[in-house]
């Protein structure tokens, strides 16, 4: 029998609608107080006149502190849960990437909030962030043996997000082995090793698929600059799509070893060339050693993790954005990234316009990309909505 959670008069509309989350300002803490409840825990939320919503996984220390994995109230979540989800999600993704390379389980969109799980192949990573994903490990690892059976399946536990909830960080190779502690991968045609041991979050990033496809469409002959490279995504695609020479830029040394092993991987070592800084400082050291580029791409971190960072955040996409248009010849393109789920869909696009009016450039938005389909939207919840990419041609001032 699972205890319950009540919610505030009216406070149910949310979830009627469609939306998955619990505030925890939502709550009726002196019918169903959050103190001494457990992280991990699940519950039946109740509306305010008693009547259950459904069922919830819990972080009561959290501000959003439960997210509904199921309408029924009977459901909760178990093993033979976890295999059908994991199921209904690989059968998403094998519809649109036939190559196995995708985001399998993308967290609240597939039901599965505090699990995301990438695809390599056959090598599985999984990141957990949440108690009640965490009281499943085995559970998680067993469902996907019996839905893919892969040869190789990773636990890259060692996000911020497990902090919060009072789990510790690890990484293991909880069966089979890998090759270097890399995974491969094939993406737009491009073959990589995604460091997934000891890269960044789970070794790659999927869900700019569908732009670096949009940007490989128009590199041929072309100069391109590629900034906050990683592993070389971006960079390393557009040579392997006929740009004529690629400049990577990045902070971490690693991050570009990695970016010359995938490019020897696609025999374009030679159009390849690194720089390793601080993305803000070797843009103006470029601008000042008279460097032009008829392409930059930038897609830096998040700039906005949390509401109260949107100032600060858009000050330092404006500057960002800034000095990447300042290195486009006279007709050049800009590709500006951002995956904070904080900046409105219309802020990159009006940045860029405030940008161009400030160095008296004509800004022309030819391409606005979002998340690849491995990254689903609820439509309730626009939170699973973050990605932005936009696709804009710099010209002289007419």
């Amino acid at each position: 029998m699972l205890n319950s959670l009540r919610l505030k008069p009216k406070a149910e509309r949310r979830l009627k609608s469609g939306h998955v989350w619990v505030y925890s300002n939502e709550v009726d803490i002196t019918a169903t107080p959050l103190k001494g409840m457990t992280a991990g825990d699940q519950v039946v939320i109740e509306a305010a006149n008693g009547k259950p919503l459904g069922v919830a996984i819990l972080s009561p220390e959290q501000l959003i502190c439960a997210r509904l994995i199921s309408r029924d109230p009977r459901q909760i979540l178990d093993a033979s849960l976890l295999v059908h989800r994991l199921q209904v999600a690989l059968s998403s993704r094998d519809l649109w990437y036939p190559h196995q390379c995708y985001r399998w389980v993308y967290g609240d969109s597939d039901g599965l909030p505090g699990l995301v799980i990438d695809r390599f192949g056959d090598v599985v990573v999984a990141q957990i962030s949440s108690a009640a994903m965490e009281h499943m490990r085995e559970d998680i690892v067993n469902a996907i043996h019996k839905v893919a059976a892969p040869k190789a399946i990773v636990l890259k536990n060692d996000g911020k997000l497990r902090a919060v909830e009072g789990l510790e960080e690890y990484v293991e190779v909880v069966h089979g082995a890998l090759e270097d502690d890399c995974a491969p991968l094939i993406e737009n045609d491009t073959r990589f090793m995604a460091p997934v041991i000891h890269g960044q979050k789970t070794g790659w990033f999927y869900d700019h698929r569908e732009n670096r496809a949009q940007l490989n469409r128009i590199v041929k002959g072309k100069r391109v600059l590629d900034v906050f490279s990683y592993v070389g995504g971006w960079g390393v695609q557009a040579a392997n799509h006929g740009a004529s020479e690629v400049h990577c830029v990045d902070a971490s040394a690693q991050a570009l070893d990695w970016v010359e092993q995938n490019a020897a991987l696609n025999g374009v070592e030679d159009k390849l060339h690194c720089w390793e800084g601080d993305a803000f400082a070797a843009l103006k050291q470029l601008r000042d050693s008279g460097e032009r580029f008829d392409i930059v791409v930038v897609d830096p971190p998040a700039f906005i993790p949390r509401r109260k960072d949107i100032k600060a955040g858009e000050l330092a996409y404006r500057r960002l954005n800034q000095l990447a248009m300042r290195l486009l010849t006279k007709d050049g393109i800009i590709v500006s990234g951002s995956c904070s789920m904080h900046l409105g869909d219309d802020r990159l696009p009006d940045i860029l316009r405030l940008v161009g009016r400030e160095l008296d450039r004509e800004v022309m938005i030819q391409h606005v990309g979002s998340q690849g389909a491995d990254h689903p939207v609820l439509p309730a919840i626009p939170e699973t909505r973050y990605l932005k990419a936009v696709f804009a041609r710099v010209l002289p001032t007419r």
